[in-house]
């Protein structure tokens, strides 16, 4: 899996030009499925993702995760963090995930991750439109086949 993370103070998701979600601060994920992933990849993610300390404290440290604000999670399912850009320049996409394959690893990340923040999600294989306003900006990378 490829995640990016952002701090967001909110963000909101249309789809075809119809409200779908919308979150107060909290992250905004974009959620890429590899064909390798496994059970193992969404709860290394869901750990790291709701412990990750990146929300300042009263001192202006960044000491919180988004358990800790009660802060919620728009997941956005984003198979484009697997473009290959080593030839030409067209992307190609064949290093994510089958779409059956990653429409129910997907679900699966967002269902565990629902146990310990709120998660609002688009509509998987949609074309979306998301809205946020990023705080820091604070955003990260997290590959779980690079855990070291």
């Amino acid at each position: 899996m490829k995640i990016v993370i952002q701090r967001v103070m909110k963000a909101s998701l249309t789809v075809n030009g119809k409200s779908r979600a919308s979150i107060n601060q909290g992250l905004v994920l974009l959620v890429g499925i590899g064909p390798d992933d496994v059970q193992e990849d969404l709860t290394y993610a869901v750990r790291k993702i709701t412990n990750m300390r990146i929300f300042s404290d009263e001192e202006g440290k960044m000491n919180l995760s988004v358990r800790d604000i009660k802060g919620e999670v728009l997941s956005v399912s984003q198979f484009t963090l697997f473009a290959n850009t080593k030839k030409g320049n067209r992307p190609a996409f064949t290093g994510a995930a089958q779409a059956d394959l990653a429409s129910y690893l997907y679900d699966q990340f967002n269902q565990e991750l629902a146990q310990f923040v709120p998660v609002q999600t688009g509509i998987f294989g949609s074309d979306m439109q998301v809205s946020l306003t990023n705080d820091g900006p604070v955003t990260i990378l997290l590959d779980t086949k690079n855990k070291e």
